[in-house]
């Protein structure tokens, strides 16, 4: 009896030792960035606005500098490039909407939002250029109530989710290197 318990026992650490080593080698956590690892402060300055769209860039500039705080992974976020070890720069090229679902009465009730823009980021201590993309391109809908009372305007509200989702999509890209410059 005592055999078999000191047996199982053995056992089940030679188990423990097996899985454990064996396991260990399986998981790695993911802490690579798509952009070099001497960048810790990326500034993002106002992007400019070819649109001729009111306020537009500034909800864009907004939505990138909070997404790389939201995942940059220990990125500072600054507005001067003046220090800063990356720079991303952006033009928003052009801003359109279109009605493309109409109500019993003819109107428009749904519209389609396009927003274009470009994107540059640069390495200011390499002085490379990381990523760079001259047509960003993305697309929203939003609707506009029947009831006149509850009007309200929503090209606003889907300017903003526009801006979130262009914030995330190009994070990402950055975050996880897809498409950036790797290093030498």
């Amino acid at each position: 009896m005592r055999l078999s318990k000191r047996l199982l026992q053995a056992s089940a650490l030679a188990a423990v030792v097996v899985f454990a080593s064996g396991f260990r080698g399986c998981y790695k956590p993911v802490s690579k960035t798509g952009l070099p690892t001497h960048v810790r402060t990326v500034a993002v300055p106002a992007f400019q606005n070819q649109a001729l769209r009111y306020r537009v860039e500034s909800r864009f500039t907004d939505a990138v500098m909070r997404e790389i705080l939201r995942r940059g992974k220990g990125l500072r976020v600054q507005s001067e490039t003046k220090g800063a070890d990356a720079v991303v720069d952006g033009t928003i090229k052009s801003f359109a909407f279109y009605g493309v679902l109409l109500d019993t009465r003819g109107r428009a009730r749904i519209f389609e939002v396009t927003i274009t823009a470009a994107v540059t980021v640069r390495d200011q201590v390499t002085n490379r250029v990381l990523y760079d993309n001259q047509d960003y391109v993305f697309r929203g809908e939003f609707e506009f109530t029947d009831d006149t009372r509850s009007f309200f305007n929503e090209e606003d509200p889907a300017v903003q989710r526009l801006s979130r989702s262009f914030a995330e999509s190009l994070v990402s890209t950055l975050v996880n290197g897809f498409g950036v410059n790797e290093e030498p």
